[in-house]
This record gives structure tokens, sequence and C-alpha cells, in this order.
């Protein structure tokens, strides 16, 4: 079988295999679009998020999937569950808010884990409230589970490229007009 497909291959020339790349890239590019158009009708940077770890166990669990908003001038509220990330942080932490303190100029937040014990000013880098712009976005709706995938892709790295490799190879192979 894939001896046929190297030989469509070498029948379709450079012209088919220049199709089939760009057939690719436009796959990838709407990709890109739908994500970018999501960021901006959300306000949020990364409008999905996988949570990773147990932190707000029992509200979410590893591997939830979370869609989140952050509307202009709407106010956080003590309860909200906020996705936030400081400076030199690497990953979003999913955090509810247990304090909310508004001053002439900004409002300021504390944020804990339900699953933790203590609140998360070791987590914020120095800093002693978080302020809006370390806020990505709130909570808006989760589907359980889901983001499993995304964490055994960053876990093991070589099924990530695997993947990626059979998703190019299935595009380049695919026959025209089907």
């Amino acid at each position: 079988m894939f001896s046929s497909e190297i030989a469509r291959l070498r029948k379709l020339g450079v012209q088919g295999l220049l199709f089939q790349l760009l057939n690719l890239l436009s796959v990838v590019t709407s990709g890109l679009m739908m994500w970018k158009a999501l960021c901006l009708i959300t306000n949020s940077e990364s409008p999905i998020v996988v949570v990773l770890s147990g932190s707000m166990e029992p509200a979410f669990y590893r591997g939830d999937i979370l869609f989140l908003t952050n509307p202009h001038h709407v106010p956080y509220e003590v309860g909200d569950i906020t996705v936030y990330k400081v400076p030199g942080g690497d990953v979003p932490i999913v955090h509810r808010v247990i304090e909310s303190h508004i001053t002439n100029t900004t409002q300021l937040l504390l944020t804990k884990g339900d699953n933790n014990p203590g609140d998360d000013l070791v987590l914020y880098g120095g800093m002693q409230w978080l302020e809006p712009k370390h806020i990505i976005g709130r909570v808006r709706g989760f589907l359980p589970y889901v983001g499993y995938v995304t964490i055994a892709l960053n876990d093991f790295p070589q099924l990530k490229y695997a993947l990626l490799g059979g998703v190019g190879v299935f595009l380049l192979l695919q026959k025209e007009g089907s």
C-alpha cells in the first residue's frame, strides 16, 4: 500500500507535491486564524487551557479543559475561578479569587487553589497581589478529562512527533478530490 502511494506521488510530480504542501499549509493557517479569532472574541491570550495539577480539586481535575473569557471593565469577584500567569512563570495557574481590593486605578486580587492549604503569595514571585494584567481569563465552562491528550503529548514528546508526522504524511498522501 505504501509503495503504491509513493508511485502515485511520483506521477503527480513537483506540481502535485506543491499542491499537497499548499493544502497542508492552508490547514495549519486556518487553525491559527481560528485560534486568533477566538482570542479576540474572548479577550484572552489563551481562551482554552488544560488543568495540569490537582490544586483545584474537586472543582476541576487534572486533564479538564477550561474555556475562558476576559471581558473588559468587568471586575473579578471573590469566588471567581481565574487563570493567571505571573512574570517569569512558564505555566498559567488556575485558582479561585479569595480576596479582592479595588484601588483608585486597578483591582488587586489574592488567589488560592481549592485543594491547597494556603493562599498563592508564594507563587506570585515577590508580588503581594495579582493585577488584571496578570489574569488570562475567568473560567466560563469546562470539559472533563478531554485534556489528557494534551498532557500525554507534553509528557511523551515522541508521541507528539509521531502524531504530527502521521498527520503530515496523511495530508501529503491523500488523494485529490477525496
